[in-house]
C-alpha cells in the first residue's frame, strides 16, 4: 500500500516538474542579465525595460488580446445556443448534419480551415466588397468558427447535467421559454460559461495557423510576430512578454476559480 502511494506521487511529481520547469526556467532566465538564455550572468531588469521600447511585439500583443476578448465573448453567445439545440432539441432533421457541421472544427485541421474562411472571405469581398482587406475581423471571423465548437461541447455537457423539473416549475408557473431560460437556466450555466470563456480566449491567443492566413499588413497577432522571430532566435523580450502573460492568465484564473466557487 505505501510503495503504490509512493508511486502514485512520484509520477504526479514526474508530470507536474514535466509541464512547469520550462515554464518556471523561461520566467527566471526572463530577469537574466545576460542576452542567452542558456548562460546566467545576474539579475536585471533590463529586458522588461526594452519589452516596452518594442513597439512592434506590443502592438502585436494588445491586437492578440483585443481579439481574443472579442472572439471569446461572440464563440460564448453563438455556442450558448448552439450548445443548448445540441443538449434539449433532440433529433430533428439535419440533426446529423447539425452536429458534423457544429463539431467539424474540432477534427479538421487548422490549415484546412484556415485557407476554407480565406477562401469564403475572398469569395465575399468579391460579391459585397467587405471587407476590403484582411486584418482583424477576418482573423476574428476564423477565431470565433474556431471556439465556437469547444464553447458548445462545453455548454452541451452542463446543460445535460441540469436538473429539469426547475425549468418544467416556471413554465407551469406561467414563464414563456424564453423567460426561463434567461432567468433559470443562463444563471445556472454561469460556471460553463466562464470556463468556456477562458477556453476560447486561450485558443484565440495561442492560435498561430490562422492568424497567418488571414492577416494583412500591419495586423500581426502575437504567436505569429513571435513565430517569426523565433526562426532568429529566442530574444529575452520574448522571455519577459511571456512572463507578463503568465501572471495576467494566472491571476484571470484565480478570479475566475473563486467565481465559481462562489
Amino acid at each position: 500500500m505505501g510503495s503504490t502511494r509512493w508511486f502514485k506521487w512520484l509520477s504526479l511529481g514526474i508530470g507536474f516538474a514535466f509541464l512547469y520547469i520550462p515554464i518556471i526556467s523561461m520566467v527566471v532566465f526572463s530577469f537574466n542579465d545576460s542576452a542567452v538564455s542558456s548562460t546566467w550572468s545576474g539579475f536585471s531588469l533590463r529586458w522588461y525595460e526594452r519589452l516596452f521600447e518594442d513597439t512592434a511585439l506590443l502592438s502585436a500583443a494588445w491586437l492578440s488580446f483585443k481579439i481574443a476578448v472579442m472572439s471569446a465573448t461572440m464563440a460564448v453567445i453563438v455556442g450558448t445556443w448552439a450548445g443548448y439545440v445540441l443538449a434539449r432539441k433532440g433529433s430533428f432533421r439535419g440533426f446529423s448534419l447539425y452536429i458534423g457541421m457544429l463539431n467539424a472544427p474540432l477534427v479538421i485541421p487548422d490549415v484546412i480551415l484556415g485557407i476554407s474562411i480565406l477562401l469564403m472571405v475572398i469569395e465575399i469581398r468579391h460579391l459585397i466588397g467587405f471587407p476590403a482587406e484582411n486584418g482583424s475581423f477576418t482573423i476574428w471571423l476564423g477565431h470565433v468558427t474556431l471556439c465556437v465548437a469547444y464553447v458548445s461541447v462545453v455548454v452541451s455537457s452542463r446543460v445535460r447535467e441540469l436538473d429539469r423539473s426547475l425549468e418544467e416549475a416556471a413554465l407551469d408557473l406561467g414563464a414563456t421559454p424564453l423567460k426561463v431560460f434567461f432567468s433559470i437556466t443562463l444563471p445556472l450555466l454561469v460556471p460553463a460559461l466562464v470556463a468556456a470563456w477562458l477556453l476560447a480566449f486561450t485558443l484565440s491567443l495561442d492560435d498561430v495557423v490562422i492568424a497567418s492566413f488571414l492577416s494583412g499588413p500591419g495586423y500581426t497577432t502575437l504567436p505569429v510576430e513571435i513565430f517569426s522571430r523565433v526562426r532568429l532566435g529566442i530574444k529575452p523580450e520574448v522571455n519577459a512578454l511571456a512572463t507578463l502573460f503568465i501572471i495576467g492568465v494566472g491571476v484571470l484564473v484565480i478570479v475566475a476559480n473563486r467565481f465559481q466557487k462562489k
